[in-house]
């Protein structure tokens, strides 16, 4: 069975990560959450004080940070790690929310994480989701999807998100967040938030993430379908 790449694309809060891991999961690929991987830049940058406007720090920050992931087996969740140490939990945290956008908008910043994206899956056989993996990351990709939902539906989720891990925000807060994060991710110079023109548009609004997962996995089976058939009749 040839092996595909499945680009997620969306906005925030759309629930593009659960899916993403689920439809990793059920067919065996790799799963890159590549926001996650913006977030723990951001947590870097929080800690060294580095300043977004000052691109020398910038660049000499990035050469000290490394990124990987590993499973858990006690929990049997991914987690992000930030130069070895394990970062999940801080990075979901709302200050990080508040300027994750903003540090993905520096060019130097994505040019740094596109190139490891694509390190990370060379190789097909990967869920990758993000803001621009069927665009920029691999443009290539046999499956593109790009998740949309209602704003206060995307508010709410998010609130339950932060308090599940004990953060209470208020939610027109997290709605103010989540409307400057979509300002700043659709009109960044580098890579902004966009649906390609052959990725499905799926609108997560009143689904479960069951329905979903099994929404991405049928279109990936009928690409891998197409794919199978086109090299058959060669």
């Amino acid at each position: 069975m040839p092996k595909i790449v499945i680009a997620i694309d969306g906005y925030s809060s759309c629930g593009k990560s659960t899916t993403a891991k689920a439809v990793a999961a059920q067919m065996g690929y790799g799963y890159i959450d590549t926001g996650a991987m913006y977030r723990a830049v951001s947590l870097f940058f929080s800690q060294e004080l580095v300043s977004l406007s000052n691109t020398k720090e910038v660049v000499a920050a990035l050469d000290r940070i490394h990124i990987t992931f590993k499973h858990n087996e006690r929990s049997g969740k991914n987690e992000t790690c930030l130069n070895g140490l394990t970062v999940e939990d801080e990075i979901r945290k709302m200050y990080i929310s508040n300027i994750v956008s903003e540090v993905s908008a520096i060019p130097e910043v994505r040019w740094a994480m596109v190139a490891q994206q694509q390190k990370m899956g060379h190789k097909r056989g990967v869920v990758m989701d993000g803001r621009d993996i069927g665009t920029k990351v691999f443009p290539d990709a046999e499956v593109k999807v790009f998740m949309t939902a209602d704003t206060v539906t995307r508010a709410q989720r998010r609130q339950q998100e932060l308090l599940a891990k004990g953060e209470m925000v208020n939610l027109e807060d997290i709605i103010k967040n989540i409307e400057k994060r979509d300002l700043i991710d659709t009109t960044r110079t580098e890579s902004p938030l966009r649906q390609a023109p052959d990725a499905e548009l799926l609108d997560t609004s009143f689904m479960t993430i069951e329905e979903q997962v099994d929404w991405v996995i049928e279109l990936a089976d009928l690409r891998l379908a197409e794919r199978i058939r086109k090299k058959n009749s060669r």
